[in-house]
């Protein structure tokens, strides 16, 4: 994956509160056991902390003004996103907000962005407070994407996926998707604590993962509104395969058979490895949201 070096890069899209402190209260789940349960329990990708009941308050970490100063003076242009991490989180946040807001004014409607934040450890959110073991996950009390860039490093080391830029790009434009669903009205059809491989909580998130796919299928030919031009110039068949690899390894019966020894599909809110994949591939291959009615 790779974008035009001379874009320009819009930094108002995420908001980086890494390092700073969290007023009021405190997560209720930390490293070892509970990490590992809130792993078993969110199986990553668009699970709240109020979903899991993790929450503890409400209070919400400010970005610092040095943070925000390090983001905007490193994160500048397409060549930044070429050679750094969390510049390139922006740029593929840039480019998933630009498809989206075009593909609703298509449809006659009005997407309202959403920012990234980018935290370290812990994150307060109108959600509540999580800890980095929640994983990505994204809050429809303040529309906001949240995410740990550490996760991408557990994403190889823990879960076996190969990796790669594009497979953080699919995680990004997975938790847009649910914001997209937020705006359409579906998300709410994953009510809490519902479970089980037909539960629409499992029908939700396959659906972000066709939405995800979707994005890609017209990353290369958005046009960035200050240049014209796509941010993204190129995604390989590579890519498209590190996406795929990325999708089967958080599956439920990945996880599950991973960290507990056995599957139950019982307990599943994401679904299969073979499922997310299926549905990626689907809006990957036809670019198109009404092919993505996981709720059929």
């Amino acid at each position: 994956m790779q974008f035009d070096d001379d874009a320009n890069l819009d930094t108002s899209e995420v908001q980086d509160v890494r390092g700073s402190r969290i007023p009021g209260g405190k997560a209720t789940i930390g490293g070892g056991i509970g990490a590992l349960i809130a792993l078993l329990l969110g199986l990553f990708f668009g699970v709240g902390p109020d979903e899991l009941g993790l929450s503890s308050g409400g209070d919400q970490a400010a970005p610092t003004s040095s943070s925000l100063a390090q983001v905007q003076q490193t994160c500048r242009t397409g060549a930044d996103a070429n050679t750094k991490e969390d510049c390139r989180i922006v740029a593929v946040v840039n480019s998933v907000q630009d498809y989206w807001t075009q593909e609703f004014r298509r449809r006659g409607g009005t997407y309202t962005q959403s920012p990234t934040v980018f935290f370290g450890g812990q994150v307060g959110t109108a959600c509540g407070t999580a800890t980095s073991a929640v994983g990505p996950f994204y809050c429809r009390g303040d529309r906001k994407v949240y995410l740990d860039l550490g996760f991408f490093d557990d994403l190889r080391s823990k879960f076996g996926a190969s990796g790669g830029p594009f497979a953080q790009a699919y995680v990004v434009a997975h938790e847009y998707g649910h914001h997209v669903q937020d705006l359409m009205g579906t998300l709410g059809r994953a009510q809490n604590g519902q479970a089980g491989a037909n539960s629409n909580s499992v029908r939700v998130e396959l659906q972000a993962d066709c939405y995800a796919g979707v994005w890609a299928h017209h990353a290369t030919t958005t046009k960035d509104p200050q240049t014209g031009r796509p941010l993204i110039t190129s995604l390989t068949g590579a890519d498209i395969r590190d996406g795929l690899d990325a999708a089967a390894a958080v599956g439920d019966d990945r996880i599950q058979e991973r960290f507990q020894g056995r599957v139950t599909p019982e307990t599943w809110t994401h679904g299969s490895a073979q499922q997310r994949q299926q549905w990626f591939y689907q809006g990957y291959r036809t670019g198109d949201m009404g092919q993505c009615n996981t709720f059929r």
